[in-house]
């Protein structure tokens, strides 16, 4: 197997932490070309134009972070990164999404309507030109705020996102704060004091170095 990743971009890094925590070594490619692209061979090989991609030995390339996630966890079950049981696989594909469509998304959203690399990429996976929408900027980073809320108060005391076990949920909601703060310079408010202390200790696992 081949992993495509594009260096700090958000999506496929959920998948980098993913295989280090699952200790799995998968030849990794990066797909980066200049100008914030994706390389042409990548954009003609039918993954979609947009990254992660797993190639299986098959030759054929399995997209989305959580899908191939998914896959890895049924090849490699341990450690469990997608729940125990039902009710916890659950309740870890519930708040994985949230941190998805709610932070991952927002930042996508500021990020793209934002940065000047990326004029005329205001949507990901289009050839054609899509503009961006300056509107776009301030609603994103109203949703990154809204992000960091809702998940201060699901964490409350709890050591990670869903309770006592490092999960893919913790690990999405980690690319979507780092790519906020380091990328698009949106602070943890300090009201947050809950997902502040959350995102402190998951930055320092190993498989965030």
């Amino acid at each position: 197997m081949k992993f495509y990743d594009w260096g700090s971009a958000p999506n496929p890094r959920r998948v980098v932490i993913f295989l280090k925590e699952k200790d799995l070594d998968i030849k990794t490619i990066d797909v980066g070309a200049k100008g914030a692209r994706l390389n042409d061979d990548y954009l003609a090989s039918g993954a979609e134009r947009m990254v992660p991609g797993l190639e299986l030995n098959d030759g054929s390339i399995l997209g989305e972070a959580m899908a191939i996630c998914r896959y890895l966890e049924a090849l490699h079950p341990e450690p469990p990164l997608m729940g125990v049981g039902l009710l916890d696989q659950a309740q870890v594909d519930m708040w994985e999404r949230r941190a998805d469509m709610e932070g991952i998304g927002a930042v996508g959203e500021y990020f793209r309507n934002s940065h000047p690399a990326f004029t005329g990429r205001g949507l990901p996976g289009r050839a054609e030109t899509i503009d961006q929408i300056p509107e776009l900027i301030e609603r994103g980073k109203r949703r990154i705020d809204w992000f960091f809320e809702k998940f201060d108060t699901q964490i409350g005391n709890n050591e990670f996102i869903t309770g006592e076990r490092f999960t893919v949920a913790d690990i999405t909601a980690l690319c979507a704060t780092q790519f906020a703060i380091k990328v698009c310079k949106v602070q943890i408010p300090i009201a947050y004091g809950n997902f502040q202390r959350w995102f402190n200790a998951v930055s320092l696992r190993p498989s965030n170095q």
